[in-house]
């Protein structure tokens, strides 16, 4: 264990600050759209066409929670240690005879694609097409462009909604048995190297966001013996996986949360529900200042993906996030520069949502987008 963890302590902050520099000199999205990874679908072809019809600027690749084997959590399970069928439920169950081998067998596997020299692919942290065709399918359709997009979108669920929603044999999370935790924050940082090596096959920026709703009952009853340091020990492993391969790395809080945790991480952008929770995001000014003086970015998940969605309009929302822009200004930004390190997403994944609110979230995305940018817009 000391092993794998000198060998985590190699990435540095001098490493995220070139990271950083590199982002601001090559990546200003301008107010471009992008996505939260699901749909209400069944069909994958049909999915991503929806992508690439409304963002084909930043496509992403798509989860389909109506297959089990698409939720947030199902999807990144296998490669687990220990993972097991027990009374019906899918846990991770320490109590086998043969966990502390396949424990051990995790490690060896994770050393050989880190240190070792073997290939992420065909490996226990690679995505499967039975797992995520979605992955596979926006794979073939980045191929079949004719016009490269400006950058690539994959997601992965991040470390502390994922240690918390997975439970061990007897019921309890993960997270609170810190070997089990220690080997899912690194299949899920190594995943996130995967999805980047296969994204970047195609020569654009990638983008990968994790995927943290959990957070947002950070300081909560329920997650009080959950420090700041261990949020951000986690999350920085991931952080530092996604900057290992040049990649840049987001966070999605579909509600609040502390916002100067998320900011104090070397995360490059913060996607937050600016629909709902703006008042309380921009409390932490100073924050907010320093995290966009750097270059960072926000996406602003401007659309709701509530049922307030069907009595909004892209100008409505165009002209909130212009009041919300002028609060940034504040901060002593002017308007150019807040634009030019914008995103524009919805407030949160549209995956349970009907089709036709879906698709109503994702033709405000893109009107919100275009309107902001001054385009004229198409629908």
């Amino acid at each position: 264990m000391d092993l794998i963890k000198e060998r985590h302590s190699r990435f540095t902050s001098e490493n995220d600050r070139k990271v950083t520099e590199t982002m601001e000199e090559t990546f200003r999205p301008g107010g471009l759209p992008v996505l939260i990874g699901s749909l209400p679908l069944d069909d994958h072809e049909a999915a991503a066409r929806l992508v690439f019809r409304h963002t084909p600027e930043i496509p992403l690749w798509v989860q389909l929670p109506v297959f089990p084997k698409e939720g947030m959590i199902a999807q990144f399970m296998p490669g687990l240690p220990g993972l097991a069928t027990v009374e019906g439920r899918t846990c991770i169950d320490t109590s086998a005879g043969n966990f502390a081998a396949d424990l051990a067998a995790f490690y060896e596997d994770y050393l050989a694609v880190t240190d070792g020299g073997a290939t992420l692919d065909g490996s226990r942290f690679a995505l499967t097409p039975d797992m995520a065709r979605g992955f596979y399918v926006f794979m073939d359709h980045v191929a079949a462009l004719k016009t490269p997009p400006v950058a690539l979108k994959g997601q992965v669920t991040g470390p502390i909604t994922f240690t918390t929603a997975v439970k061990d044999q007897a019921g309890r999370a993960v997270f609170y048995d810190e070997s089990v935790r220690d080997a899912a924050v690194k299949l899920l940082a190594e995943n996130a190297r995967w999805q980047i090596r296969q994204l970047s096959r195609f020569g654009r920026p990638v983008i990968l966001f994790i995927d943290e709703p959990a957070l947002a009952g950070f300081g909560s009853s329920e997650f009080i013996s959950i420090s700041k340091a261990d949020v951000a020990a986690a999350l920085g492993e991931v952080i530092d996986a996604v900057h290992a391969e040049g990649g840049l790395a987001g966070i999605h809080v579909c509600a609040n949360t502390e916002w100067d945790l998320i900011i104090d991480t070397p995360i490059d952008i913060v996607n937050f529900d600016a629909y709902t929770y703006f008042d309380r995001f921009i409390l932490y000014g100073e924050a907010v200042r320093r995290f966009l003086e750097a270059g960072r970015i926000i996406a602003w998940g401007i659309v709701p993906t509530s049922e307030a969605v069907a009595n909004e309009t892209g100008d409505a929302l165009a002209a909130r996030w212009e009041d919300q822009a002028a609060q940034v200004r504040k901060l002593g930004f002017d308007r150019e520069r807040i634009l030019s390190q914008t995103l524009i997403t919805p407030s949160c994944g549209t995956g349970s949502l009907s089709r036709e609110h879906a698709v109503r979230v994702l033709d405000l995305t893109r009107a919100v987008s275009r309107r902001i940018r001054g385009i004229e817009v198409d629908r």
